[in-house]
């Protein structure tokens, strides 16, 4: 296999590679690619060094798969020239999540609808994927009428100019801003930019991908993201309206059994899901499941996972490793 990761200095690529080497997925040749101004430094992968390249050169070594995380514009540009030559592109960006004619994958819910036809694959959003992770087996089940999220989003999911701000006012020293507020100290109700409508960009695709990763459109969804000075990943608060009655410990067997999903839910004990805990891991971590007495039917939840990871990098080389494994590439 020949895999090139677009987007390869920044964050998300930067996991992309760690993972990779973890799964230790059939890469016999790595292509990284970053902007002109990267092109020709080099990276280490599996202990050897690996020469940048440029766009081009990547798309004329016609890579099998082509993992990208370099922004939307780029995504646009470069991806259906990728699949021109016949690599299957897995995007991380928002570029093609809602596009009617590309699938929307998380690989333990509907990674089965690829075929090899599927040359643009869309990662979804980060906070959707750990979301919808959870909530899949509960819709199959009880059938979602009704979901509330609100977020607490890591600042890594902004990019390394937010990380540097923060640390920045940590340490009490003047810099460049990713927010328009001090983020120390503060959460910010502003993922994104705001449409006409009041919401944010996040928001709306917290919405839309739900409904479309879930493939139902008939479940109604409302959010609000917020930004908080956390490094190891997002927390969702969650409260869900099913069509049918449930048991909480049920609940807590459906998601228990759940590939890629870890209960901690004790609060005897102060067991619950925290990003500190889950920095670093694959998994997404689901607690503080109790009935909304509120309402019929109603659950609340609490899900944290690491955004690098399950959000963005792993679920790529998830979707990655499947095609590989059922000959969906080349």
């Amino acid at each position: 296999m020949k895999i090139a990761v677009v987007g390869v200095t920044g964050m998300v690529g930067q996991v992309m590679l760690q993972v990779l080497e973890e799964r230790n997925l059939n890469v016999l040749t790595l292509i990284p690619v970053a902007s002109e101004k990267s092109v020709g430094t080099e990276i280490t992968f599996k202990g050897k060094q690996v020469k940048v390249v440029s766009m081009k050169q990547a798309i004329e070594m016609r890579p099998d798969i082509a993992l990208f995380s370099a922004g939307g514009s780029v995504s646009l540009e470069f991806a259906p020239q990728f699949a021109s030559v016949g690599t299957t592109v897995i995007d991380n960006s928002s570029a093609f999540r809602m596009d009617a004619d590309k699938k929307l994958v998380v690989p333990e819910i509907n990674a089965s609808a690829l075929t090899k036809n599927d040359k643009i694959i869309a990662n979804p959003n980060c906070s959707t994927i750990q979301m919808v992770l959870a909530l899949a087996p509960l819709h199959k089940k009880y059938r979602i009428k009704r979901l509330i999220v609100s977020t607490y989003q890591s600042i890594t999911g902004t990019g390394v100019k937010a990380v540097q701000q923060l640390e920045n006012e940590y340490n009490g020293e003047k810099g460049e801003m990713a927010y328009p507020y001090q983020i120390h100290k503060n959460a910010i109700p502003h993922c994104d930019v705001f449409e006409e409508n009041g919401y944010t960009k996040e928001e709306l695709k917290l919405i839309r991908e739900t409904q479309k990763i879930l493939d139902d459109r008939t479940i109604a969804v409302t959010a609000t993201a917020v930004r908080i000075p956390v490094v190891g990943g997002h927390s969702e608060s969650v409260n869900l309206e099913f069509e049918k009655e449930y048991n909480e410990n049920d609940i807590r067997e459906i998601l228990a059994d759940t590939d890629g999903v870890t209960v901690q839910d004790n609060v005897d004990v102060n067991l619950y899901p925290m990003p500190l805990m889950a920095h670093g891991k694959d998994d997404v971590f689901v607690g503080r499941i109790r009935r909304d007495h509120s309402r019929e039917n109603a659950l609340n939840m609490w899900i944290v996972s690491d955004n690098l990871r399950k959000g963005a990098a792993t679920n790529a080389v998830q979707i990655a490793d499947y095609l590989i494994q059922n000959n969906l590439v080349g």
